[in-house]
């Protein structure tokens, strides 16, 4: 056999072992190839994400309301203090911020702290944590707002002769504690929600000097319920008079200046002591003795006081 023809043998054979069917598989057409792209991937490659570095301060936004968070908004009036959590060694707390706006908005570094909400005489507090996070929050408050008017008859009464105390009954005691004194008709008092005891004083009408009266024995009081989130307005009425005290020679006759008045209950109890020609004084609606001294001598009366009826009061001096 020649050289060519030992090759082609070769290569016939070859192609002949290319062409049988696999080990343990019968004969026939060979399967097709699957092709690369039908093969499903087992996952779907995500791209790699850095995650965001926390920052060292965060801002906090505070809203208060009244009761509940359910409860509307408080717009004015609240003052916020915030307190770093952590104690100095003294035992204080470091204050770190101050607001008298409606909203509190503040920036602070990440930490622990206390902030405090004071409406008047009311008043709430708030954990609060900072992580690097800003905070929207609410703090309740479980208040409401006081407004006293003083009646005298048919007419209000000028908010400078009154003078009004509040206290709070106790239980336990039978002297309530007074938490506000002084205050003017038509000022407002905010208050936590509760019962409250109002006294109204009648005052003489102010002097050139000081600006305001003395108390009269006309003092009326009431309880008062302050609801959360409402405005209470309470009216005291009151029923007096304006006596202006005269000493006289005879009836609707000139008074005597230069005359002592003392101004007594029937049970001798003093209210009043005046001097001067006709000096007048605000009095509850009741009996009452008036003793006028002059050169010496000593001269009485008795009148009545019917309220919002001002008058003159006569003493006769023979």
């Amino acid at each position: 056999m020649t050289a060519l023809a030992q090759r082609l043998t070769i290569l016939s054979l070859g192609l002949a072992v290319l062409a049988a069917p696999a080990f343990g598989q019968s004969g026939g057409a060979p399967r097709p190839a699957a092709r690369p792209d039908a093969i499903a991937p087992m996952f779907t490659p995500k791209p790699m994400t850095t995650p965001p570095a926390l920052k060292a301060s965060a801002i906090l936004k505070l809203t208060a309301t009244y009761g509940a968070n359910t409860g509307g908004p408080v717009t004015s009036g609240v003052v916020w203090r915030v307190f770093q959590e952590r104690a100095e060694p003294d035992g204080s707390h470091l204050m770190v911020g101050e607001s008298a706006e409606p909203v509190l908005s503040l920036e602070l570094p990440n930490g622990d702290y206390i902030v405090h909400a004071a409406y008047g005489l009311a008043g709430a507090t708030k954990r609060i944590n900072l992580n690097g996070q800003d905070i929207t929050d609410r703090v309740s408050l479980n208040a409401g707002g006081l407004k006293i008017t003083g009646m005298l008859g048919d007419v209000a009464i000028p908010p400078n002769r009154l003078t009004l105390s509040v206290f709070v009954p106790d239980r336990g005691n039978a002297e309530a504690k007074l938490i506000a004194s002084n205050l003017r008709a038509g000022e407002l008092l905010r208050l936590p929600e509760g019962t409250y005891h109002v006294v109204s004083t009648f005052l003489e009408a102010p002097t050139v000097n000081s600006g305001t009266g003395n108390a009269t024995n006309s003092i009326v009081d009431a309880d008062v319920r302050v609801q959360a989130g409402k405005l209470t307005e309470a009216t005291l009425r009151h029923r007096a008079a304006v006596m202006t005290l005269k000493l006289v020679n005879s009836s609707g006759g000139e008074a005597l200046a230069n005359t002592n008045f003392t101004v007594l209950t029937p049970g001798g109890d003093v209210i009043r002591e005046m001097i001067g020609a006709f000096p007048s004084l605000p009095l509850a609606e009741g009996e009452y003795v008036v003793i006028a001294r002059r050169d010496g001598k000593t001269h009485q009366a008795t009148f009545t006081v019917q309220s919002a009826r001002d008058r003159d009061v006569e003493v006769m001096a023979n």
